[in-house]
């Protein structure tokens, strides 16, 4: 009798320990719009992996099967705290972000990781580009890798070739950028990319190579345009709830932190150049007939899109940031210094 009620004594003293363990345990709810296999599914993992061994599994992600909104609906999701964590690109809400316009103009370079990782720095300097994001506590800021021009008609080597046809692209700067170069272009998420490809509906789209994969047109599409650094580049912030983040207890709160900033940008960033590499032997897989823009189309396209550095400068200084053709010049010098 005394054993047993030893051992029931033992097994309700393991129960207590388990339920305070469990109840100090942080879960945080994480949403993705893209399949579990894309980059950034996989880039959200690994950043839930770190923060869960920087807090000696205190801190764990449930990541939720499917998204708790649509793409342009995701920043308000996470402030409103349908989801604790995701990631959203600034375009799919024309209007609402000017700042992180900054990271989207062509030319930046050739790579994901070192973008992201300049761009995270310079607005995590500058208090002006988290103004922006109200109600979301910034995780880090980062960008795809260079855009590329992909078509099902022809092949793209001029100015011209662009016009005439009918194009997807994702809104922001790359919209501004589309325009100056007279093509016809309608907004529209990533994800919507095959239906509007595969209907007819698009000709072509303005993507980074990692997409054509994640997206699956990789059968789709007939033709490519490279630009030597890229026709543009995606902004997109990744994020936590304000709310959620606050009642984060200082152990939590230091793991989050550890696992944030610069390093979630590199997280970004590294796993979306795996998938940009790999995406190019897709294409020649698939024989996607593959242009490298020559120094006059890519002339003509500076020439073309040089005024909207202007119009970015006039339009940030609006929004509080008076000295934004120095913080443009300090993000390309960033870029340079993460690309050694």
């Amino acid at each position: 009798m005394k054993r047993s009620l030893l051992a029931l004594a033992s097994f309700g003293s393991l129960a207590l320990f388990t339920a305070g363990a469990a109840h100090a345990q942080t879960v945080l709810t994480v949403s993705s719009w893209v399949p579990p296999t894309h980059a950034l599914s996989v880039a959200q993992k690994e950043w839930c992996d770190l923060v869960e061994k920087n807090a000696a599994g205190k801190v764990r992600c449930n990541v939720l099967p499917r998204a708790v909104a649509n793409p342009p609906g995701t920043y308000d999701a996470v402030k409103n705290g349908l989801a604790d964590v995701s990631f959203t690109v600034h375009g799919y809400t024309p209007g609402r972000f000017v700042l992180t316009q900054m990271a989207e103009f062509p030319f930046l370079g050739d790579q994901s990781e070192p973008i992201s990782v300049a761009f995270n720095r310079v607005a995590m300097k500058h208090p002006q580009f988290l103004q922006e994001h109200q109600g979301v506590h910034v995780l880090a800021f980062f960008t795809h890798g260079p855009g590329i021009v992909f078509n099902t008609k022809r092949p793209v080597t001029k100015l011209e070739d662009l016009q005439g046809l009918k194009w997807r692209v994702g809104g922001g700067m790359v919209n501004e950028i589309a325009k100056a170069l007279g093509m016809n272009v309608t907004l529209k998420p990533a994800p919507d990319s095959y239906e509007l490809l595969s209907g007819g509906v698009m000709d072509g789209t303005l993507f980074p190579a990692e997409s054509i994969e994640s997206f699956k047109i990789d059968k789709l599409i007939k033709y490519a345009t490279t630009f030597p650094g890229g026709l543009y580049n995606t902004s997109f912030v990744f994020m936590m709830n304000q709310a959620t983040y606050d009642k984060l207890d200082p152990a939590a709160k230091k793991a989050v932190d550890a696992a944030s900033g610069e390093v979630a940008a590199r997280i970004m960033g590294r796993n979306w150049d795996k998938v940009d590499r790999r995406a190019y032997a897709l294409m020649q897989a698939n024989n996607v007939q593959v242009t490298k823009a020559d120094a006059k189309f890519v002339a003509d396209v500076k020439a073309r899109t040089a005024p909207l550095e202007q119009r970015w400068f006039d339009d940030a200084k609006a929004k509080g940031l008076p000295n934004a053709d120095k913080v443009l010049a300090e993000f390309r010098s960033e870029i340079a210094k993460a690309s050694k």
